[in-house]
């Protein structure tokens, strides 16, 4: 039986992931459902993106992974099913997928039509559920709905580079849980526009003109402890998923803060990388 995974900004406070899992297990009394996050911040595609491309690869081929994140119906926001590096994903067609069809060709993508024989206001409970039953059975992407060709593209999700190849600019696309801001210029990205190049990173008015590959690279252990970098430095680094992130050293929202808070880098806010 296929893992299916949850991805939402339900909360779990109210009923409604209860209440999905529950529908699963009646369908699929041996089902094995892992939650992603339920506490992506309301209607944030953006945001559950980055948490998805990050997460879905640690499970195996064959998982199912349903995102019900701005996933109401209309005729702007219609429900896809698609198979993609050997993983399922049913979500609405709003540009929450884009960030992995930027990198990986999906192997097929259809409409899901089977709104006409279920009656539904909680389509993630009643549409989203039975089409990923339906997979975890053995069943085709073909039964329940048409072929297309592509998925909408965010734009946010996509920085931009200067005709000249001289600047990247990008924008904070989440804030994690230690405050940090985390941008979608991707490590790959900055090392074929840059090409070894010197650069200044500006975010905000701060500036920085290096980038760590962890948290603490950024101390030096040959000097007394006294001496170190303190809690609170900023810095900039490739994350373990390979982004740029602006952050503080030792985070910690409750005292320190994080660089959310302290440099005023918040969602959406701007990010550039100039090269020398």
């Amino acid at each position: 039986m296929s893992i299916i995974t949850l991805t939402t900004d339900f909360g779990t406070k109210d009923h409604f992931v209860g209440s999905v899992k529950g529908t699963i297990y009646s369908e699929l009394p041996d089902a094995r459902i892992v939650d992603i996050s339920h506490h992506i911040a309301p209607f944030n595609i953006t945001e559950t993106a980055y948490i998805l491309k990050n997460a879905y690869k640690g499970f195996p081929d064959g998982s199912i992974h349903i995102i019900g994140v701005d996933s109401e119906l209309n005729e702007e926001n219609k429900h896809i099913a698609l198979k993609l590096d050997n993983h399922y994903f049913i979500c609405a067609n709003n540009g929450v997928i884009s960030l992995l069809t930027a990198e990986i060709k999906p192997e097929k993508i259809v409409e899901i039509n089977i709104h006409d024989r279920v009656e539904t206001s909680f389509p993630v409970l009643d549409i989203f559920v039975k089409v990923a039953c339906h997979i975890a059975r053995g069943g085709t992407l073909e039964v329940i709905g048409k072929i297309i060709n592509d998925v909408k593209k965010l734009i946010e999700l996509q920085p931009f580079i200067s005709s000249d190849n001289a600047s990247i600019s990008g924008n904070i696309i989440y804030i994690d849980n230690y405050g940090n801001s985390i941008s979608n210029v991707s490590k790959k990205l900055f090392q074929e526009v840059g090409k070894g190049r010197n650069f200044e990173i500006t975010a905000n008015r701060y500036t920085f003109k290096k980038i760590y590959s962890k948290y603490s690279e950024f101390v030096d252990f040959s000097i007394p402890k006294e001496m170190r970098q303190k809690e609170g430095s900023r810095l900039a680094l490739f994350n373990s998923a390979n982004y740029l992130e602006i952050a503080i050293y030792r985070s910690n929202l409750n005292t320190v803060g994080g660089a959310a808070s302290l440099l005023g880098l918040n969602y959406r806010d701007k990010l550039t990388i100039n090269f020398i």
